[in-house]
């Protein structure tokens, strides 16, 4: 017990302390660090469709929801860089943010349904999906760290609820079709969030707009 104690006390002390470095980080690194775990984030979702798409039944993208029918379509987002450019740093972070916080239950979802998945690629799906969690869980760290330095409005968080269930279906068709639908929203997300930092980095190594 008295080791357990010992063990727990160490760790809790170098979280404190990495927590604290990360701190003491320039904000400008800050936002390297978190752009290229974007970049990577978005790499990955995109690696994944790929995958899917490799092995997709044509009827099946036929049945496929639209884009607005994505849980987080409700986030009112620049549609592209020009617009971005417009929005304020404490607002693009705090978009990021909430985009990134509603993907937590959705990619739990497609971790537990790729064990499974009727898809030949399933091992290497199911590795992909757990990378990406523990990128958006870096990510998301870092950016708590970020918003912190950033004030109020980038702190705040819209809440946008998955509520797609656990179950994807019985049949493979069904399957396969909500599970490609889920990694196309967050494709779409990813670069959304990707592209946010991206802007919020150039802001801060103050380069021309064009530039970014």
């Amino acid at each position: 017990m008295a080791q357990r104690r010992i063990s727990g006390g160490k760790l809790f002390i170098t979280v404190v302390y990495l927590v604290a470095m990360c701190r003491a980080v320039p904000v400008n690194d800050l936002l390297d660090r978190a752009s290229q775990r974007s970049d990577k984030m978005h790499s990955l979702s995109t690696l994944l469709t790929q995958e899917m798409d490799s092995h997709f039944p044509p009827y099946g993208r036929m049945q496929m929801p639209r884009p607005a029918d994505c849980h987080t379509s409700a986030l009112q987002t620049p549609n592209d860089k020009e617009q971005a450019l417009q929005v304020s740093e404490s607002d693009l972070m705090s978009l990021a943010r909430s985009l990134l916080q509603a993907w937590v239950d959705p990619l739990a979802v497609l971790s537990t349904s790729a064990i499974t998945l009727p898809h030949p690629s399933k091992s290497s799906i199911s590795s992909k999906i757990q990378e990406l969690q523990e990128h958006s869980k870096s990510l998301g760290d870092g950016l708590d760290i970020l918003s912190g330095k950033m004030g109020p409005s980038a702190q705040a968080i819209s809440f946008l609820p998955y509520t797609g269930g656990t179950d994807l279906g019985q049949d493979r068709v069904t399957i396969l079709n909500k599970f490609n639908f889920l990694l196309s929203c967050l494709r779409r997300d990813s670069h959304k969030i990707d592209s946010f930092l991206k802007v919020l980095r150039c802001r801060a190594a103050k380069l021309q707009p064009e530039l970014c």
